[in-house]
């Protein structure tokens, strides 16, 4: 049994899967508040206690004994860590890594003697003959040992640690064929920030993190509607966007949308294109198939059509189980929320291999 363990600062997700002759079969998914229940969310108030809190409930509340668990898969955030993808001379795997670790102090802006390094090989470069592509990831030492520390309190066992936007592309390329031309967007809409991921087919792989998320919704229609936190959470779920047009504009079908989202959601949207333009201008490849959004506030209403409207690019809300067996076994509200989850116990899979 393969565990991914999604750990977030609002909620901590987790997948279970076995392998079968045709890929995998989810046998669980499940998901566990990190603050307090009925208390507004304040991401500085998180600590590793409550982490470690959640993770055991969850494990409980799933039922799931950690010794069955083959191998567990946990992400660090994106924010925690540098993803950048190179192209190298193909070489031998004992001097690839000895370069590897050169290249990462070249390209990376770490203190390289604090830096633990890793990298996996993408494939042929389309360009150039004998290059290869390489994904280089990058942490410091002290990230990744307050990680392990973290898992070792769960009272699991560390096995793999991934960086959550190569598990959210592993869990896309699992569900999806990749098109031969053309780039993929995704948007994993987390609490306190989003994760952006570009990738295609043969092309340059970006990440980068977005500093807002569902929090910000939350909290700024909160104060635009003078209600409490947990009012407005309730309200931004049932009613979504429409929730932040104001009173006098409710009639009006051409009224321009309230406050919070001029603010807060365009925002997001104005550094979501402005990503994308850098990934243009640097790459030279502009031609965006589609936006995939992913994440706790994904399913927020309204959100995908003013995505697609304000950005003019085909948008939807990702489903990470399409097609996979077993989940028809499994009642799950926000299935986008366990994307990054799902990537990750996909790797321990293909870790065994």
């Amino acid at each position: 049994m393969f565990l991914g363990l999604d750990i977030g600062r609002q909620y901590v997700k987790m997948v279970t899967m076995n392998k079968t002759k045709d890929g995998y079969k989810v046998l669980d998914a499940g998901h566990r508040l990190v603050p307090e229940p009925n208390q507004a969310f304040d991401p500085d108030k998180i600590d590793t206690h409550h982490w470690v809190m959640a993770i055991k409930e969850l494990l409980r509340q799933q039922g799931l004994n950690p010794k069955k668990v083959k191998t567990l898969a946990t992400g660090i955030s994106g924010a925690a860590a540098s993803v950048k993808q190179i192209t190298t001379m193909e070489m031998p795997i004992e001097e690839l890594e000895s370069a590897m670790t050169f290249e990462a102090r070249k390209h990376i802006p770490m203190d390289g003697t604090d830096a633990v390094i890793d990298y996996q090989i993408l494939g042929s470069n389309k360009q150039e003959v004998d290059k290869i592509d390489v994904g280089l990831v990058a942490c410091t030492k002290g990230v990744l040992n307050n990680h392990m520390a973290l898992i070792k309190d769960c009272g699991l066992k560390a096995g793999i640690v991934d960086v959550n936007p190569i598990a959210l592309s592993n869990a896309f390329t699992f569900v999806k064929n990749m098109p031969d031309d053309g780039l993929v967007v995704m948007l994993d809409i987390g609490a306190v920030s989003s994760s952006l991921v570009v990738y295609g087919k043969g092309q340059q792989f970006f990440t980068r993190d977005l500093p807002i998320g569902g929090h910000h919704f939350v909290k700024e229609l909160s104060t635009k509607k003078d209600i409490s936190y947990i009012e407005s959470q309730d309200l931004l779920y049932k009613e979504g966007l429409s929730a932040t047009k104001s009173k006098d504009s409710v009639d009006d079908a051409t009224a321009s949308v309230g406050l919070a989202e001029k603010t807060v959601f365009d925002s997001l949207v104005e550094d979501l294109r402005r990503s994308l333009r850098f990934y243009a201008k640097q790459t030279g490849q502009s031609f965006f198939l589609k936006v995939f959004l992913t994440g706790g506030s994904a399913i927020t209403p309204g959100l995908e059509e003013f995505f697609k409207e304000k950005l003019n690019i085909e948008t939807s809300v990702f489903d990470p189980f399409e097609n996979i067996e077993g989940i028809d076994n499994i009642s799950l509200t926000n299935k986008s929320q366990f994307a990054t989850a799902l990537g990750l116990g996909i790797r321990g899979g293909m870790n065994s291999e």
